[in-house]
């Protein structure tokens, strides 16, 4: 059965417009305090992704042992 190659055009122009909406098209983040970058660091454990969040109120397996807490470097 032959493939219809006029219809790969759309779904090429929409799946490139869904992608540049959903990681090209974000604004930058300027003038970030302490606390949200907290939370995206947070929210980086969390998903994988600093801009992303979850709806999840249980966190995943190994969150609570994946610290933001680093090593303090003696002398």
């Amino acid at each position: 059965m032959p493939v219809p190659w006029e219809a790969l055009i759309p779904f090429g122009l929409v799946t490139a417009m869904f992608g540049a909406a959903g990681t090209l098209l974000n604004p930058p983040r300027y003038h970030i305090d302490s606390w949200e970058e907290m939370m995206m660091d947070r929210d980086q454990r969390l998903t994988g992704h600093a801009r992303k969040q979850t709806s999840n109120p249980i966190a995943p397996e190994g969150f609570e042992t994946n610290s933001v807490w680093y090593a303090e470097r003696t002398q």
